[in-house]
C-alpha cells in the first residue's frame, strides 16, 4: 500500500526549497526583500539568487522577495504643497524655501509602490537590500522610497560594477552596511533640492518679469549659455584672407612659405621663385614620435566617440550601454572613471584574448595591463569594460546601435592595452628667393595600438590624409624644384558644436576659473549630461541640424532670447561647477549638507531680491509667429508646449507633443507646423502602422466646429 505523506512534510520541504537562506524565529521564516531599480534588473538578481515564483510586483523564492522601483517612485511635492498661495505665480511670494521638504508618490507609480511598502512591513522581512544601481541618483530612488514608507528595518547595500551572474553572486555574498553610503544620500539629497530650489524660484521669477513661460535650471541654463555664446562668436567672427606660395620638389614633397596678408607679395615671392630650379636645404630634422594608447571609456569619453563615429546622441548612447548593460555584455556604463583597480589585473590577458577573438582581430594583443591600473582615480565605478559574458553573445541578435557601441567599447579596451603608435617625422627647411620654405613628412614605424583600433574600427574611421614623403636629402644638399604656385585661404570661425564638442565642454567648463587640483570642473555628471542635452532640445532652446550622422547644436531664438536676459550668476557655468566639487565633497564626508544649502538659500533670496527685468527685452521675448490659424486668420505664435493661434477665444493649436503624428511614428516639429499651416497638408515618408506596417501618405490638416485642430490621411493609393 502506497503511504499518504503527511501534509506537514510537504509544508517542511517546500520550506527548505524556497526558504533555505532564511533563519526561522518562533515558527516565521525569515526573508530578505531585495529592491531593484527597474524591473529588468529585478529578474536578473531574481534568476541568480532563485526567487522564481513571480508575485503581483515580485518575485519570491529560495530566502528572498525580488521587487522594483519604476525610476522615481517618491518624487519632491510641488510649490502647491507648502501653501496655496504657490499655486499662482507671482514675485511677491518668492523665494520659495521649504524649511520641511514634502515628498510624494507619482500616480503612475502608485501602485508598486503601494507593493514595496507591503514588502517592507510584511513580518517576515527582516532586512532590506538596496540594490538600485550603484551611484548617487540609485542611492537616492531607494532611500525616498524606503523614509516613504516609513520602514525602520536594517538595510544593506549591493554595489556592483557588472550584472554577470559571478558579479551578482559575490555582491549578494559581500552586501555593504547601507550606512557607509549615507554621504552620497546626502549628497543626492542636496543636488535634488538645489535643482528644486533653482528651476523652481528661478523659472517663476523670470517668467513673471518676462510676462512668458521660461525654463531655468542649474546645469541646463549655462549649457544653453554655453551653445548661444559659441554661436555669437561664430556670428562676430570676420574672416581673413591670406596668401602662401608652395614648392613641388623634383621627386616627392612640397613646401611651403609663411602666410602673407597682402596678395601682391605673395605673387612677388611666386615670380621669383619660378625663375628658380633648385634649392639648397638648410635644415633637416628627424624626430621619432610616440602617441600613447588612448584611456578606457567613461560614459562621456563613449557618449562623443559614438556621436563622433556613429552620429548618436548623448541619449541614445546611454540607452544603448543601459541595455547592454542589463544585458550583462558590458560593466556599469554610468561611470567618470578611465582606470581599473589592481585587483583586475589577473584578469586582463584572458578578457583581452576573448574579446580579439570575439571580434576576430586575428593576432596576439599585447596586454600592458599597467597603463589601466589606477587605484586612485577609481571612485564608485572602475572605467567600461566588455564582459566575460560578451564572448559568448549571439552579435546577429542584438541591435544595430547596441552592437555598434559595444564594438567601440571593445576597441577601446584592446587599443587601451597595446604598444604606441611609433612614427618618424621629417622637417625640411630651405631658402628660396630669400624666403624661408618648411615642408613637413611623416614615414609610420610601428602602427601599435593604431593597427588594432584600423582593424576595428576601420569603417568609422576618419580617413586622414597624411603628409607625403620627402625627398632623401642631406643639409647643405641641393634640391631641384619642379614648380611653384600661389595659394589662397582664410582664417575660419569657431565651429558650431556638435553633442561630441559640447560634452566635451560641459566637462570642462570652468577648467579655467577652478584649481588646479580640482577633481570635477564641470557642469553635470557623466549620468546627466545627456538628459541636459535632451531636455534642452525638447523645451525648443536647441535644435539639431544637419545630416544623419553629422548634426549640430544650435541655440534657437528662443534659446537666444531666454540667455540675453538671464544674469551671468544663472549662466555662468563656474557656479555650477562649484556646485559638482561641493557635492563630491558631501559624497566623501567632507563637508556638510547643511552648509551646502544655506549657501543655496543666500544665492536665491539675493537673486530674487535684486533681479529686474532687462531694459528692452519685450522685444527679445516676442513670440515668434510662423503662421496664419486656419479657423480664425490670427497668427499662430510658438510656445513651449506647441504653436497656438493668438486670438483669445479661439482653440486651434498644433501641440508638439501630437497623439496622431505619435501613432505615424512622426513628431510635429517646427517644419511640420509650418508646411501644415502653410499648405494645409504634408507629405510623409515612411509611416508606421501599428501592425509594424511601412507606408507613405499625406497628412491633411482641418479644424473642427470649435476651432480644434483636426487631422486626416490621404494615401498614395487613392484610398
Amino acid at each position: 500500500m502506497r503511504k499518504i505523506p503527511n501534509p506537514s512534510d510537504f509544508k517542511a520541504a517546500f520550506c527548505r526549497r524556497t526558504y533555505c537562506n532564511q533563519k526561522q524565529i518562533g515558527g516565521i521564516f525569515i526573508a530578505k526583500l531585495v529592491v531593484a531599480e527597474k524591473p529588468s534588473v529585478a529578474m536578473s538578481y531574481a534568476k541568480v539568487l532563485g526567487a522564481t515564483n513571480r508575485q503581483d510586483g515580485y518575485l519570491e523564492g529560495s530566502g528572498y522577495l525580488v521587487s522594483w522601483c519604476v525610476g522615481h517612485l517618491v518624487e519632491l511635492a510641488p510649490p502647491s504643497a507648502y501653501g496655496e498661495q504657490y499655486v499662482k505665480w507671482s514675485i511677491a511670494d518668492l523665494p520659495i524655501l521649504p524649511e520641511k521638504w514634502q515628498y510624494l508618490v507619482s500616480a503612475s507609480t502608485k501602485k508598486q509602490f503601494s507593493v514595496l511598502k507591503r514588502l517592507m512591513h510584511r513580518a517576515d522581512v527582516e532586512t532590506v537590500v538596496n540594490s538600485c544601481d550603484a551611484g548617487r541618483e540609485g542611492e537616492l530612488i531607494f532611500r525616498l522610497v524606503y523614509e516613504q514608507t516609513g520602514c525602520k528595518k536594517p538595510v544593506s547595500r549591493l554595489w556592483l560594477s557588472s550584472m554577470e551572474d559571478n558579479a551578482v553572486r559575490e555582491g549578494f555574498a559581500n552586501l555593504k552596511p547601507s550606512k557607509e553610503y549615507d554621504a552620497l544620500y546626502q549628497a543626492a539629497l542636496c543636488r535634488e533640492r538645489a535643482d528644486w530650489m533653482v528651476g523652481i524660484n528661478c523659472s517663476r521669477l523670470f517668467s513673471c518679469l518676462y510676462g512668458r513661460s521660461l525654463a531655468v535650471g542649474r546645469v541646463m541654463t549655462p549649457t544653453l549659455a554655453m551653445a548661444v555664446q559659441r554661436e555669437a562668436a561664430i556670428a562676430a567672427f570676420t574672416p581673413e584672407k591670406f596668401y602662401t606660395v608652395s614648392l613641388a620638389f623634383e621627386g616627392d614633397g612640397t613646401a611651403s612659405s609663411k602666410r602673407f596678408s597682402q596678395k601682391e607679395d605673395a605673387e612677388t615671392l611666386l615670380a621669383n621663385c619660378r625663375k628658380e630650379v633648385s634649392t639648397v636645404v638648410q635644415k633637416v630634422e628627424c624626430k621619432e614620435k610616440n602617441e600613447k594608447p588612448p584611456q578606457l571609456y567613461d560614459l562621456t569619453t563613449l557618449q562623443r566617440d559614438a556621436n563622433r563615429l556613429l552620429g548618436f546622441t548623448a541619449q541614445q548612447t546611454l540607452n544603448y550601454a543601459q541595455s547592454l548593460y542589463e544585458k550583462k555584455l558590458i560593466t556599469y556604463p554610468r561611470t567618470d572613471s578611465r582606470f581599473l583597480t589592481e585587483d583586475m589585473a589577473a584578469s586582463l590577458p584572458g578578457l583581452v584574448s576573448a574579446v580579439a577573438g570575439a571580434f576576430s582581430v586575428g593576432e596576439a594583443v599585447p596586454v600592458h595591463a599597467e597603463q589601466v591600473i589606477n587605484n586612485s582615480k577609481v571612485s564608485d565605478h572602475h572605467a567600461l569594460l566588455p564582459t566575460a559574458s560578451m564572448v559568448q553573445a549571439d552579435f546577429s541578435a542584438l541591435p544595430a546601435g547596441e552592437l555598434s557601441v559595444l564594438r567601440l567599447i571593445a576597441a577601446r579596451l584592446l587599443c587601451a592595452m597595446g604598444e604606441p603608435h611609433r612614427c618618424a617625422e621629417t622637417v625640411l627647411t630651405t631658402i628660396c628667393a630669400g624666403e624661408e620654405f618648411t615642408a613637413k613628412g611623416k614615414v609610420v614605424l610601428d602602427e601599435g595600438w593604431k593597427g588594432i583600433e584600423r582593424k576595428m574600427l576601420d569603417d568609422l574611421l576618419d580617413k586622414k590624409k597624411e603628409p607625403a614623403a620627402l625627398p632623401d636629402v642631406q643639409e647643405q644638399s641641393e634640391c631641384g624644384i619642379s614648380g611653384a604656385e600661389l595659394k589662397e585661404g582664410q582664417t575660419s570661425p569657431p565651429k558650431h558644436f556638435t553633442e561630441d564638442t559640447l560634452l566635451h565642454s560641459m566637462e570642462t567648463a570652468s577648467a579655467d576659473s577652478m584649481p588646479e587640483d580640482a577633481e570635477r570642473q564641470s557642469i553635470g555628471t557623466p549620468a546627466t549630461r545627456a538628459a541636459t542635452i535632451e531636455k534642452l532640445v525638447q523645451k525648443g532652446f536647441l535644435e539639431r541640424k544637419g545630416d544623419k550622422k553629422t548634426k549640430v547644436l544650435l541655440p534657437t531664438d528662443k534659446g537666444k532670447a531666454l540667455i540675453t536676459v538671464m544674469p551671468e550668476q544663472i549662466q555662468s557655468a563656474d557656479m555650477t561647477a562649484d556646485w559638482e566639487a561641493k557635492l563630491l565633497r558631501i559624497e566623501r564626508g567632507e563637508m556638510e549638507p547643511e552648509i551646502f544649502m544655506m549657501e543655496i538659500n543666500t544665492m536665491i533670496t539675493a537673486l530674487v531680491e535684486n533681479t529686474e527685468a532687462a531694459k528692452g527685452a519685450d522685444v527679445l521675448m516676442k513670440n515668434k509667429m510662423i503662421g496664419v490659424c486656419p479657423n480664425c486668420g490670427a497668427n499662430v505664435v510658438e510656445r513651449e508646449k506647441g504653436w497656438f493661434c493668438e486670438s483669445n477665444p479661439c482653440r486651434f493649436v498644433l501641440w508638439k507633443d501630437n497623439a496622431f503624428f505619435k501613432r505615424l511614428g512622426k513628431r510635429m516639429d517646427a517644419h511640420v507646423a509650418d508646411k501644415l499651416l502653410r499648405d494645409g497638408r504634408i507629405r510623409l515618408k515612411d509611416c508606421k502602422s501599428t501592425k509594424g506596417k511601412v507606408y507613405n501618405a499625406t497628412v491633411l490638416l482641418s479644424t473642427e466646429a470649435d476651432g480644434r485642430s483636426k487631422f486626416s490621411l490621404e494615401f498614395e493609393d487613392g484610398r
